[in-house]
């Protein structure tokens, strides 16, 4: 690695004479011969990937200051004003004098942030509205996001004394847009349930930044409104924030969360604390501890967005939840969900000990809501703190509860029996998501069965030829104490055997749940294929009833009338009563950074009737 004296005196054999870049009006910055990992604080290390990003990102953009590269969300059209939310990344290198950062003061980088500053205020409307997907589009996103990265970038102007001129358009800009965004009557923005909520709490985080620079009575007003405004509209009943029409976890945790924390920062309004309080109650049933401490898998079937399938236990930089800290001393329990300080100490000490190079960051792969959320400080738990939080959620606390939470003909299911835990999903299925039964964890062998959205091939269903599940569809339920059929439950305090029935005109699925045992009976209308999503540790020891040994990664076929997965002292067994033929099938999926489980689908064709026991060691 070079020093920062190598740096600077590469800095210095620079050409004297500007060189401009081809078909722009300004000169390209030269690309740093290699970034010095030791010369960064520890809370700074995540800026190192955007520093050697930003030369590519910069000689990308054309003469118009269009970042015609594509760095940052597509479409990479001229008319989409999310593409230019850079902005703030050039301000932020051209301000910033640290002992890594050579282009602080570069008169090249601050042409180049003129340049852009200009294209992207361009595409804003006459209302204050930007555009996305097309030139004339009056946009939510691009109008709640540029909010927040213009406010930023306007105050990083305002520090350095940068751009005089730009800060005024700057200023004038965000006024409009602001009452634009800030209308309660604005459809683009209010609707009586939020289709994007995180796209909305966006706005509020940036006119909030706006807002501490120039204030106004009128519009503060307006955004006081709209927090308590958004406190019904894009908070389910369940406890999860409205995305397409039901939860989406990725959004939810990693994008909503935090734009929340970033409102906060700047405007303490306590709906926001109410909202956080809420969603992590939500979370505390969806995110699955793994006993061995790999970190959580998440119940992603219902995600209607993304496909986020696990949260490792240490998440270094950088870490797009990292914000989140910001509530956890009204929120303890959201501790559970956040990396310990000590540890996240330990994997920045890791990093800058590292003799890796630091490369450019992949095209798309370039949030600038990694650098924005880095500078408003932190204060992670420790690991005493993280581990009253874990011992405090719902599963691990009680071994006896049924949760049934509800919103808009969804139902979320969460079982807790003493040697189970099982989720589903049903009635109205919304968007990507995946209905029927979503997982099952043991409390010490973790998660064994984890169903996925959008995909027909590793959710927990029944399959028609054509590989067709039920799961890809709404499937509506009851619920009952004891057996499906008899009297039925609604919510409240759990029966000891909690019955489910769903299903659609072409299949019927009766389940009952006990301490230790799920019984699945499916009656089709056809043949049809039981398909389980299992989730696999190499050192699982996997065998049909027949003796037949499966591989771990492979696929393995045997006629058997059951299935079992012996993961340390404890035994998961599949039993289907009667001997089919059954095949085992390792997918592409992994979980965790170290891609230490592997999805695998169990499945056992069938002639439209089976029952299947679950027992749970």
């Amino acid at each position: 690695m070079l020093s920062r004296r190598t740096l600077l005196r590469a800095a210095a054999l620079l050409p004297a004479v500007p060189v401009l870049a081809p078909g722009t009006a300004y000169a390209a910055i030269p690309s740093l011969p290699a970034v010095d990992r030791r010369s960064f604080a520890p809370h700074e290390q995540r800026f190192a990937p955007y520093l050697a990003t930003l030369a590519p990102m910069v000689n990308d953009m054309d003469g118009s200051g269009f970042f015609a590269g594509g760095w940052w969300r597509s479409p990479a059209a001229p008319y989409n004003a999310r593409v230019q939310e850079h902005v703030f990344t050039l301000a932020w290198f051209h301000a910033n004098a640290r002992p890594w950062n050579p282009y602080a003061g570069d008169a090249g980088l601050l042409a180049a942030l003129d340049a852009a500053l200009g294209h992207y205020l361009s595409l804003q409307h006459a209302d204050g509205s930007f555009p996305e997907y097309s030139r004339d589009q009056h946009g939510l996103a691009p109008t709640g996001f540029g909010l927040g990265y213009l406010a930023k970038t306007l105050r990083v102007l305002r520090a350095s004394g940068a751009l005089p001129a730009r800060q005024a358009q700057l200023t004038a800009a965000l006024r409009k847009a602001m009452t634009w965004f800030l209308d309660g009557g604005n459809p683009v923005v209010w609707q009586e349930h939020l289709t994007w909520a995180n796209q909305t709490a966006s706005g509020l985080a940036g006119a909030s930044v706006a807002l501490g620079l120039d204030p106004d009575p009128a519009l503060s007003a307006r955004l006081t409104e709209a927090f308590a405004r958004i406190a019904t509209t894009g908070l389910s009943s369940a406890g999860f924030f409205h995305e397409e029409g039901g939860h989406d976890m990725n959004y939810n945790f990693e994008v909503m969360l935090p734009e929340l924390a970033d409102a906060y920062h700047h405007n303490p309004d306590p709906h926001l604390v109410d909202l956080a309080r809420a969603f992590t109650g939500f979370l505390s049933y969806n995110l699955l501890r793994e006993p061995d401490g790999a970190g959580y898998l998440v119940n992603v079937a219902p995600s209607t967005r993304t496909s986020t399938r696990w949260y490792d236990e240490v998440r270094p930089d950088p870490d797009r939840t990292a914000l989140n800290w910001t509530f956890t001393r009204q929120v303890p329990l959201l501790s559970a969900f956040m990396t310990a300080r000590e540890d996240l100490a330990g994997a920045r000490a890791a990093w800058a000990a590292s003799a890796e190079p630091v490369t450019p960051l992949a095209k798309q792969d370039t949030s600038p809501r990694i650098l924005t959320h880095g500078l408003l400080g932190e204060r992670f738990p420790s690991r005493r703190q993280r581990a009253a939080a874990i011992a405090d959620l719902p599963y691990l606390r009680s071994s006896d509860f049924a949760e049934l939470r509800r919103d808009r003909g969804q139902d979320f299911l969460y079982v807790r029996k003493p040697g189970l835990y099982l989720g589903g999903y049903f009635g109205d299925r919304a968007s990507r998501a995946r209905t029927g039964l979503t997982f099952l964890w043991h409390p010490d062998a973790g998660t064994i069965i984890c169903g996925v959205n959008n995909n027909n091939h590793a959710c927990w269903s029944t399959v028609f030829p054509g590989q067709v599940p039920d799961s890809n569809g709404s499937l509506p339920a009851t619920y009952f104490h004891g057996a499906p059929g008899g009297r039925e439950w609604t919510g409240g305090r759990p029966p000891a055997a909690l019955g489910i029935r769903y299903g659609n005109p072409d299949v019927t699925t009766d389940v009952l749940i006990t301490r230790r045992t799920i019984r699945r009976t499916v009656r089709a209308n056809a043949a049809a294929t039981e398909q389980i999503p299992l989730v696999l540790r190499p050192d699982d020891v996997l065998t049909f009833t027949d003796g037949t040994r499966a591989a771990f990664g492979g696929s393995t076929t045997a006629t058997a009338d059951g299935f079992d997965v012996r993961r340390g002292r404890t035994t998961i067994r599949f039993r289907w009563g009667t001997p089919m033929q059954a095949t085992v099938t390792a997918g592409s999926l992994h979980y965790f950074r170290d891609n230490s489980r592997r999805f695998h689908a169990l499945r056992i064709p069938h002639q439209g009737t089976f029952e299947l026991t679950v027992l749970m060691g």
